[in-house]
């Protein structure tokens, strides 16, 4: 392990070298590019663009271009980039990970990287966590790229199609990392090339870039429609599981936070349903509600996972932000089983109509770039999927901040009283707070009992990005004391009020420890930017929740030892606190293990999508005939059903059926007889076939003179077709996938079932659309003035 370190950080010491080299040639550009009248700086972007095209690449201009991006923030800005954030920037060009702590200035670093991207004229894109950021930054710094010649669009979730297309061609764009997924599946759904608004994905940059690709990466983007109607199976197994007592009827694993029925509770389901078997084959339904409706009831806490809103609608809390997210519902009928447990109304479950996930959608960019100022404990995870590599920039001044050991209490009541006291004390002399909690509930909790105390703090509650953005702005000032979820603000710098360096700087408090390292080293991070005082210390108990699932009994052995009996007590020790990141590190790896495991099987989607879509975009943006893809297809369809049908020797042939499929798909009843195939080898038939399916191409060629006509009618059965096949495959696949974990029962793996079995279902609806094209087209009445 030491070699691997030592390894680590000695090629992070090399790529520091040579990125300083070239951040020293930027740098001497300074006094040339001081010289310059405005308008000398202005005309270079146009001097640059010319330059690309001749053939330099953006390497090569890379210096000179960043001397230009430098002076243009310093004029226009009012920010002069340090040596430190030159350096950030060329990682980021590099498509490579820039982890800067918090008040390093990331959001002046990428500028420019974006400004040389954008040069090349084929997109430059800036992605962030919330709209708040993409228009808070697409505004203060859209003044430099606009001073410098460069157009600058902000992509909204509200915005028009229309405003949709305008935002993407321009040299650079703003957007969240949910809309830019979005639009492209619906994109790759629409029927008209006008109705798509993307272009190429080619240079992405992504502030809080372990936020989007690593937290987010559990969670796929779903476009659905309208599903199989509500079923009544949610309240009765809803019913049923809130009768049972847990140990005796059901057993809860927190480690892997799962649940299952005990033997006395499988006969208690079959008396309840009265069924023989519960685990039957016929009653698969019936088990995959009653899973859910005790995860529902035993694993999800309201105000912990979900929230219910004053109408009645259960919304989901993000476990990192502590954020409401607006419009996303549990997947596979866990939202309804949740809907059902707190009595509100259940809603349709939907049918997926378009999926991706955000390792795949990211992997399409040409180049991808990401800043954090937490990323180092995921390099493995970010080097392993999306190729990038995470390069440690050095603050500009040192860090001052001292972070103390955990406290470890034997209570929750004990840790929160212990917390409220820290706060008191600290408040008095003016010391401005920043309390970190991982849970709703818990912010809650501390609110009373500061109410209690008459200590004035303010609560966030993580629903208005604005207004979260200025509350946390103003945690630096004296005497200040805000609650909030670990992540609240992500983005928005506190800066330090008059005289709260004298009082120590901030105080960061964290009131539990997240399961990730990244998540608490963020929240530490709060404090003691630029070099300014600060403290940070987490409190912790038995009864947290990473304690109970991972670290309980093994601290409780640690307590035996130490002889701990006092309800008080606190514990003050770097040995307890590396006992609690070993069980952050087996969480993580667990996450990591979890986040793999959705990637490898959307691989296998991943891999169709990408065949279907361009087959789709081909049909889209076709402007003269579809005959070379219709006639092929209907070729295939026609010897697949010869090939069926001419098994063995020639007198066990079915000719009739052979008849028949002519009849139902290519020509009238009556054209063709048993005995005009009689003699005929496959071979000839095939041709027989395919002579029918080309007259009657010839027909509608005829009776649709106009061209456009005539290639607006092959969009259209092409289209239709593929489109209804194409999510009935998804919605199969995806249901498939819920089951075929089962099979590792059977000593099989589960993942080369589903990439075995995902193969075989694809060619089975590729040989479907094939056959239901040929149909819908040979039998279609024409009609004039076909639209899609």
């Amino acid at each position: 392990m030491a070699n691997v370190l030592k390894k680590w950080i000695e090629s992070d010491r090399r790529e520091l070298r040579r990125i300083n080299k070239i951040a020293n040639k930027v740098e001497a550009y300074a006094d040339q590019m001081g010289k310059m009248k405005d308008e000398e700086l202005k005309a270079k972007t146009d001097e640059f663009r010319q330059r690309y095209q001749d053939g330099e690449t953006l390497d090569d201009l890379l210096p000179e271009a960043f001397a230009v991006s430098r002076e243009g923030a310093k004029r226009v800005l009012g920010l002069y980039p340090f040596h430190v954030q030159i350096m950030g920037g060329i990682v980021l060009h590099e498509g490579n990970i820039a982890e800067m702590k918090t008040g390093e200035g990331k959001t002046l670093t990428a500028t420019m990287p974006i400004y040389l991207n954008a040069i090349s004229g084929k997109g430059a894109h800036v992605i962030t966590v919330n709209e708040y950021l993409s228009q808070r930054d697409a505004t203060e710094m859209g003044e430099l790229y606009n001073w410098l010649g460069c157009s600058v669009g902000v992509n909204m979730a509200e915005s028009s199609p229309d405003d949709k297309r305008k935002a993407y061609a321009c040299d650079i764009t703003y957007s969240t990392n949910s809309e830019i997924g979005f639009d492209y599946l619906r994109d790759n759904m629409a029927v008209y090339k006008e109705d798509q608004v993307q272009r190429d994905l080619n240079f992405a940059i992504i502030d809080e870039v372990d936020s989007i690709l690593i937290d987010e990466a559990r969670t796929p983007l779903i476009i659905s429609g309208p599903g199989t109607g509500t079923s009544q199976l949610y309240q009765r197994t809803d019913r049923f599981v809130k009768t049972l007592k847990e140990e005796d009827d059901y057993k809860i694993d927190w480690e892997s936070k799962t649940v299952s029925l005990t033997d006395q509770g499988i006969k208690k389901g079959e008396k309840y349903f009265n069924l023989k078997n519960l685990y039957d084959t016929d009653n698969t339904a019936l088990t995959h509600h009653l899973d859910q409706a005790l995860r529902a009831n035993y694993i999800m806490l309201n105000d912990k996972d979900y929230v219910v809103s004053k109408d009645g609608e259960v919304l989901i809390v993000d476990s990192f932000t502590g954020r409401i997210m607006e419009g996303r519902r549990f997947s596979d009928g866990l939202h309804q089983a949740i809907e059902a447990k707190e009595h509100v109304e259940i809603q349709e479950e939907n049918k997926t109509m378009a999926n991706i996930t955000y390792q795949n959608l990211f992997r399409m960019y040409k180049k991808l770039a990401g800043m954090t100022g937490t990323a180092k404990t995921e390099q493995e995870e970010f080097r392993e999927i999306y190729n990038m590599e995470t390069i440690a920039i050095p603050t500009n001044r040192p860090v001052a901040r001292d972070d103390q050991p955990d406290l470890l209490y034997p209570t929750l009541k004990s840790k929160f009283t212990a917390v409220t006291n820290r706060i008191k004390s600290m408040h008095e002399k003016g010391q401005p707070i920043l309390v970190g909690t991982v849970a709703v509930e818990t912010s809650e909790y501390l609110s009373q009992l500061l109410d209690h105390e008459n200590i004035p703090h303010v609560v966030l509650n993580a629903k208005n990005h604005a207004r979260e953005a200025d509350i946390v702005k103003n945690a630096g000032q004296k005497g200040a004391v805000t609650i909030a979820t670990n992540m609240a603000g992500r983005g928005t710098d506190i800066k330090l009020g008059p005289g709260v360096v004298e009082v120590g700087g901030l105080a960061v408090i964290g009131t539990e420890r997240h399961e990730s390292r990244r998540i608490d080293n963020q929240l530490r991070g709060r404090s003691g930017r630029q070099g300014d005082p600060g403290v940070s210390q987490f409190y912790l108990s038995l009864e947290d929740d990473l304690m109970r699932r991972f670290g309980g009994d093994r601290i409780k052995a640690f307590l035996d030892r130490m002889n701990v009996r006092d309800e008080d007590a606190v514990i003050k020790s770097r040995l307890l606190s590396r006992q609690v990141e070993s069980a952050q590190k087996r969480v993580e790896g667990n996450n990591y293990d979890s986040r793999k495991n959705v990637l490898q099987y959307d691989d296998v989607m991943r891999e169709q999508r990408e065949i279907i879509y361009k087959e789709r975009q081909q049909v889209i943006t076709e402007d003269k005939s579809l005959k070379g893809v219709i006639v092929p297809m209907a070729q295939r369809a026609i010897r697949r059903a010869i090939d069926a049908h001419t098994l063995g020797s020639q007198s066990d042939w079915q000719l009739d059926e052979i008849v028949d499929f002519a009849e139902a798909v290519l020509i009238k009843p009556g054209e063709l007889k048993v005995d005009d195939l009689k003699g005929l080898s496959a071979e000839q038939i095939t041709e027989k076939l395919l002579g029918f399916a080309k007259n009657v191409y010839a027909d509608k060629e005829k009776q649709l003179y106009d061209p456009a006509q005539m290639l607006e009618f092959e969009k259209v059965v092409l289209l239709r077709v593929v489109d209804s096949h194409w999510t009935d495959h998804i919605d199969s696949m995806d249901q498939f996938r819920q089951s075929v974990g089962l099979r590792g029962y059977g000593q099989l793996n589960p993942l080369v079932e589903y990439q075995t079995a995902g193969y075989h279902m694809f060619e089975e609806m590729i040989a479907d659309i094939e056959y239901e094209t040929t149909r819908l087209f040979m039998k279609s009445e024409i009609r004039q003035n076909v639209e899609r």
